[in-house]
Parts: C-alpha cells; sequence; structure tokens
C-alpha cells in the first residue's frame, strides 16, 4: 500500500478522528507492538489482553497512530466501534485502490502450499503479492493487505476458517476474480459437524465474488464435484478424473522431483518440481489453473513451478547424524497424516514415525487417530506417538500388524526425546508429523542437541 491518511481511512471504515491528526499518514498495520514497525497503524483488539493497554508502547515503537475503540491519551488515533471490522474495511478499500486482481484459495487441506505455488507461477509474469505463512483469518488476512505494495497486479489470499461465517467475511473484504476450493477434508469438523458442513463453509468463498468471477474446484473430490447448489460463478475443475478442464496425466516420483504432464485442451506440457508425494498434483494444478485462466503461458508455469520450494516445516528434510529428518509440523489432518506416511513408505533405511496429535476433529477424533495408527503400521518400522490422544494411534499400530515393541505412546516431551535417541541411528529416516498447536518442532530441536 502507499500511505494513507487517517482522515482517508476514517472514511473508509466509518470511524472518527480528531482534526488536529486528521493528515497524519500511516503505512501498514500490526497488532502485536513485539513486531510492529515505525509509521503503521497500531490494531488494537481484545483477546486474552486488551489491546487499548498496549496504546502507549506501541507509540513509543514508533506507530504512526491507533485503531481503537476508546481514547486513550492524546494519540493520533481513528475511533471505531469495532477495530476488527473497521480493519477489514480498510482493506477492502486499499485492494479497490491499488486494482489488482484477487485470487483467493481455500481448503482442508494444503491451503499454504497451494498459495505458494500459485504465487510462484503468477510472479513469472504478473508483481504479485500473497499473504505471508498462514495469515488467513479476520486479523492476518487483512493487515497482510495493508503490505502489500502499491504496484502489486495480483494478489494470492489464502482463507482459512473454523466456523461458518468466517470465509464469507474474508471473501467480501477481498472481492476475489479468481477462487479456489482444493479439497474438502476433516480439519475443524469439530465445530462444523460433517464434511457437507466443511463444505458448505468452504463454499462461502463465492459470497464476495460477482458473478463474472471464476471458480476453480478440485473435481477429484467427491463433495466438489457434486455441489448441491449450483454457484453463479464459472466452473472449472482441475484434477485427474475424466472430465477435468485441466488434468494430470502420467504423475510420478522421480528421485527427488515430483513429475506429471499437464492436459488443458489443446494444450499439453510437462511439469517437474523439486517435491515428494503424489499428494502434491493436486495442488499445483490449482496453480497451473489460474496461471492458464490468467493468461501466463506455459513455459512461464513451468518455470515458476520448478523453482517453487514448500514452506518451511513442510516435508523440510534435515540431515543429521547420519539421519533423514522429514519435519512436517507445519499442520496435520487425517488426510495429510496419510500423505506424509506414504511418502515415509517409500524410503530406504529403517522408518521411524513420530506423530503427534491431530487437533479439532471432534467426534472423529479417536476414530481418526486409531486410523492414522493402522496406516503406520503398513509405512513405518516403529511409531512413536505424542499427546493426549497417542494410546488410540497405537491401539492402531496393533490392530494393523506392527509388534507392540516397536510402538509406543509418550505424553512427556522429554520421555518421547529420550527413546528417540535411544533408538534412531545413522541410516535411519524419521517423519516427524502433528498438529502446529503440539509443537512438535521443540521435540525435534531437542532430539538434534538444539535446545537452548
Amino acid at each position: 500500500m502507499g500511505k494513507l491518511t487517517l482522515r482517508q481511512a476514517a472514511r473508509w471504515c466509518g470511524g472518527a478522528v480528531e482534526e488536529k491528526y486528521a493528515d497524519v499518514e500511516f503505512l501498514g498495520a500490526a497488532n502485536d507492538t513485539r513486531v510492529m514497525q515505525p509509521g503503521q497503524l497500531f490494531i488494537t483488539l481484545r483477546g486474552a489482553r486488551d489491546g487499548h493497554d498496549f496504546i502507549k508502547k506501541a507509540m513509543d515503537r514508533g506507530a504512526a497512530a491507533a485503531l481503537c475503540s476508546r481514547k486513550v491519551g492524546d494519540y493520533p488515533a481513528i475511533y471505531v466501534d469495532d477495530p476488527r471490522i473497521a480493519l477489514g474495511r480498510i482493506a477492502r478499500e486499499e485492494l479497490k485502490r491499488i486494482g489488482a486482481k484477487v485470487v483467493a484459495v481455500t481448503g482442508s487441506v494444503g491451503k499454504s502450499t497451494t498459495k505458494e505455488m500459485i504465487a510462484a507461477v503468477l510472479e513469472q509474469a504478473f508483481v504479485t503479492s500473497k499473504t505471508p505463512a498462514n495469515h488467513n483469518n479476520d486479523i492476518g488476512m487483512p493487515m497482510a493487505v495493508l503490505a502489500m505494495p502499491e504496484n502489486t497486479e495480483v494478489a494470492v489470499l489464502e482463507m482459512g476458517m473454523n466456523h461458518f461465517g468466517e470465509i464469507s467475511y474474508l471473501s467480501q473484504i477481498a472481492r476475489p476474480d479468481v477462487a479456489v476450493i482444493i479439497n474438502i477434508g476433516t480439519a475443524h469438523i469439530e465445530f462444523l459437524g460433517t464434511q457437507e458442513g466443511i463444505r458448505q463453509a468452504k463454499m462461502e468463498i463465492v459470497e464476495g465474488m460477482t458473478p463474472h468471477g471464476m471458480l476453480l474446484l478440485n473435481g477429484d473430490d467427491f463433495l466438489l464435484r457434486n455441489l448441491d447448489k449450483e454457484p453463479q460463478q464459472r466452473v472449472t475443475y482441475f484434477g485427474s478424473s475424466e472430465g477435468c478442464a485441466v488434468r494430470a496425466f502420467d504423475a510420478r516420483q522421480d528421485g527427488d522431483y515430483l513429475c506429471f504432464r499437464v492436459e488443458a485442451g489443446r494444450l499439453s506440457f510437462p511439469v517437474k518440481m523439486l517435491l515428494e508425494g503424489e499428494h502434491y498434483v493436486n495442488d499445483a494444478l490449482a496453480a497451473v489453473t489460474v496461471g492458464l485462466k490468467l493468461g501466463v503461458l506455459p513455459e512461464k508455469i513451468q518455470a515458476g513451478l520448478s523453482q517453487f520450494r514448500n514452506i518451511s516445516g513442510r516435508q523440510e528434510i534435515i540431515q543429521s547424524g547420519g539421519m533423514t529428518i522429514i519435519k512436517d509440523c507445519y499442520n496435520a489432518g487425517p488426510e495429510s497424516m496419510a500423505a506424509a506416511l506414504a511418502v515415509l513408505g517409500k524410503k530406504q533405511g529403517r522408518r521411524i514415525a513420530v506423530l503427534g496429535d491431530m487437533l479439532e476433529l471432534g467426534d472423529c477424533t479417536q476414530a481418526e487417530h486409531y486410523r492414522v495408527g493402522r496406516i503406520a503400521a503398513e509405512k513405518a518400522d516403529f511409531v512413536f506417538a505424542y499427546g493426549s490422544n497417542s494410546g488410540r494411534i497405537i491401539s492402531g499400530t496393533i490392530t494393523g500388524g506392527m509388534p507392540e515393541t516397536r510402538g509406543r505412546a509418550f505424553t512427556n516431551r522429554e520421555e518421547l526425546v529420550a527413546a528417540l535417541k535411544r533408538t534412531a541411528k545413522p541410516g535411519d529416516v524419521l517423519l516427524f508429523k502433528a498438529s502446529h498447536g503440539i509443537h512438535l518442532e521443540q521435540v525435534i530441536d531437542e532430539f538434534l542437541g538444539k535446545e537452548k
């Protein structure tokens, strides 16, 4: 974004500003004084603590002004009823002002990876900005918009949710020209009840789109291929299934490279990516489809995907002491657990799966952890389960035929690390996979001797 005055931002969000501060300018926004940069707008939010209590600290650290619901000292500020809603309104108007095309991405598994792939493709042809990391909620996405350069031609925005109405809200801020739904899984089923409920929540992405927008759906996903209500937008399916407009053929793993061929109408071209796991094919196809819809040439799509590198913490390979560590702690659900175990199962050497809890599965929690254990029994030589559901994972490994001596459940991190150090040896391949909230990266650090 370019600099905005408080007067302009207040007009956009329906706020009030004292005349003496109306021409104060800000650039970008932050809601955490620990990471904010001088000149930003400080967003006061109520969480475990009230952001209004940090306005003075924000000003001391160089904030240009605050977006708040009450006066705290004599500082430049925009006064609104709800700073969260006001932030969204400012972001919506800023997107209109810079005139960027908007590509919105959602799905149960692989949102962040797909968002990064789409950006890698579009960067070959456009000035492209994207939401950083997984800044995909009602705070992170609007703040990401306010951090985008003024010359942004395409904005790639990830949209996450765990309740109904959240993606609708984000879509109405973003007004997407293109929306992508990559799959319907079981993530957040605790709050949404059923997979049909998850589909309903994901389909909210169309609510901010114009009827002329483009909706791109995974044609290999049964729930997306069989919508209960036909959207107004033009729908294009991508996938390996017959009838998809953009299809993948001959997917295979060639060493460290994932290879497949794209066919779309009269176009046919190969793709080669530095990735392990055929589960990434549809993520890449989503990026191909977005690229083609926005006029990116096939050779530029190929270049973007060949240069793509996965997000830190997603199947990140670490070599240490003759062992191969697959660090996959960014997040986890039943689908991504199965995919990660499939990758592990193809590795040479002893295979050790260190599996932590999958969160927000509600009534499916016990059954899904048990199912993961059964899959792990087929793909790993040893399973170390960690967390409150570790016992269910190990029950699954036993049912799956793994000897009881090769599967152990832990709820104590130090005990898990000690057991790993006793078991692992050079030549082993260790997969670490869990929901982000389990902090399995701490286990890796301690196992590798990186603990401070």
